[in-house]
């Protein structure tokens, strides 16, 4: 018996496959009106919590290996620790520490980078998103890249930010680029030095598209950073401010592209040869794509027009698979032996299906970060094409075609285990509007409520749960007060990012008979406890590096 053998345990399981369907984006907030879980008419989840185990889940910080409780879960770390069913540092922690070690900086690539930098007279160019929201990146882990060229005798630094308002407050660009500006002011008054903002643009718009939703986002981030093409402003901050003087709705992540150019009306941080460019988010799913276009001699996405010979390394690599990019600062988690892949190794046919958006959430990030199947024979990964329109505009987005897909491929009988997405409570929740993300919350309750009835006709067992929240928090609070931030006019305002809220998990198994109940003996139950339970509904024993099942089973 190898390592990997599953054994069986006592329990003998229902006779249609185990199901995890992850609710993207749906925490258990406040019931106040800025959440719109709670708002939202919900007939499905709260008959199933009424009537089925139920307990609350930990999807953040410390939990899924975030370097502190105060920081926000995300679907990529949460994925992570429902598939891997066990806690592994994450991309913010392991910066952090490779930072403080000075270990990212004694590291060949950034040596070779300096080196080359400073045999060029060449400036050092640094992409990502500027914000503190530790999600993709963090402003601080780029002001210790930028103080450390300072240090490194570095006469040049280019930054091009891309602006958060999603993980952040929506029309925060500013606080970020003026902390920027003051640092790179500072480093300049050496009198030798010329550290500045070269270009950048909103996340959604500029450079940060993921799963080839729309190349059209990372072209027009090329044509910025790269190239120098795109409306011109003498700063970052003039830029920010027009844009928003043009229409005063303007929310950050959507900010059209800029380029700031000197007293001669010239682009003063286009890439060139013999430069080096750090993409610094460490977040791989929305900085993947710009690495391609540095990274490939094949590149059939856009016309590059030029593609600089220029070293470029990503702050991580964010796709050990496929080596994207070739050049990184800091090694990723090494997650291995994932729930995944216990299934596969021992002939257990599988199903994961989403759509784009997240799509890799169920495959690449459920399988520890890495790409393609186990087993191409047993496994099958549907992806249901996302709308490429606002997702407020279409706020039901996929989910009646996931729920499709679903039961008809769990319909054949073929898969014993099968795990879902429905993208709306986050995608929605991200856009800031309160009335769209109520919308989106209704849509997969009404999907889930077709699914449930599907899998009960199977004899199925579906366990309900989410990876973090959004849509529970669509209003901005004051910390001091506990009371919603109110914009000029006095209306509360949006909250685009994640919150720190627990998330649901319910067991809905009709066969229930009372063998198993919620064990009360796990302390600080968490998403990396859901892999344990599956595995023991589906008539195993979990393996001994799993974290404990959310349920015991009675003698």
């Amino acid at each position: 018996m190898s390592e990997w053998t599953l054994k069986r345990s006592s329990f003998t399981p229902r006779k249609g496959p185990v199901l995890i369907v992850v609710m993207d984006g749906v925490g258990l907030g406040k019931p106040n009106e800025g959440n719109a879980v709670h708002l939202a008419r919900t007939p499905t989840l709260k008959r199933i919590w009424a009537r089925h185990p139920t307990t609350q889940l930990r999807a953040h910080g410390i939990a899924v290996g975030l370097p502190s409780d105060k920081d926000m879960g995300n679907s990529e770390v949460g994925h992570n620790a429902l598939g891997a069913g066990r806690v592994y540092s994450q991309g913010a922690k392991l910066v952090n520490r490779a930072i403080e070690s000075g270990g990212l900086f004694e590291g060949e690539v950034w040596q070779t980078m300096v080196k080359s930098c400073l045999q060029h007279d060449t400036p050092m160019h640094f992409i990502g998103l500027l914000s503190d929201g530790n999600v993709h990146s963090h402003i601080d882990q780029l002001f210790a890249l930028i103080r450390e060229c300072q240090r490194a005798g570095l006469k040049k630094v280019r930054v091009h930010p891309l602006l958060d308002g999603r993980d952040v407050p929506e029309t925060s660009a500013l606080e970020y680029i003026d902390a920027l500006e003051a640092l790179l002011a500072g480093i300049n008054q050496s009198g030798d030095r010329s550290y500045l903002v070269a270009s950048g643009g909103g996340r959604m718009l500029v450079t940060m598209d993921r799963y080839e939703a729309n190349w059209g986002v990372v072209e027009r981030g090329w044509k910025a950073h790269v190239l120098g093409e795109g409306r011109r402003f003498r700063s970052a901050r003039e830029a920010i401010e027009t844009y928003r003087s043009e229409d005063p709705e303007l929310i950050d992540q959507f900010m059209a592209e800029f380029v700031v150019v000197d007293g001669s009306g010239r682009p003063v941080g286009t890439v060139e040869d013999n430069h080096a460019v750090v993409f610094f988010n460490f977040r791989g799913d929305r900085a993947i794509e710009i690495s391609r276009a540095f990274d490939q001699d094949d590149f059939p996405h856009f016309d590059r027009v030029r593609r600089p010979r220029a070293l470029y390394a990503g702050m991580m690599q964010y796709d050990g698979d496929l080596l994207i990019p070739s050049r990184f600062l800091v090694s990723p988690p090494h997650i291995e032996k994932t729930m995944g892949e216990h299934l596969a190794r021992n002939g257990i046919p599988q199903f994961a299906c989403s759509e784009t958006q997240k799509y890799g959430h169920v495959t690449y990030f459920w399988n520890g970060n890495r790409g393609g199947k186990f087993d191409d024979e047993r496994e099958t990964y549907v992806e249901v094409p996302s709308d490429l329109v606002p997702f407020e505009q279409r706020p039901w987005m996929k989910a009646a075609e996931i729920t499709d897909v679903t039961i008809e491929k769990l319909a054949t009988g073929q898969f014993p285990f099968a795990r879902i997405n429905f993208a709306n409570g986050d995608m929605v929740g991200h856009t800031g509007d309160r009335r769209a993300a109520i919308v989106a919350v209704e849509a997969v309750d009404l999907s889930l409520e077709r699914l449930l009835d599907a899998m009960e006709e199977m004899g199925a067992v579906t366990l309900v749960t989410a990876d973090h929240g959004n849509s529970d928090e669509m209003y901005e609070v004051d910390k001091k007060t506990g009371e919603f931030k109110r914009d000029e006019d006095g209306e509360p305002m949006a909250k685009t990012a994640h919150t720190l809220n627990p998330v649901p998990f319910t067991i809905v198994d009709p066969a229930f008979a009372g063998e198993y109940e919620l064990d009360p003996s796990v302390d600080s139950a968490g998403l990396s406890n859901v892999a344990a339970t599956a595995l023991g509904l589906m008539g195993y024993q979990p393996p001994g590096h799993f974290d404990p099942s959310l349920i015991r089973f009675k003698p």
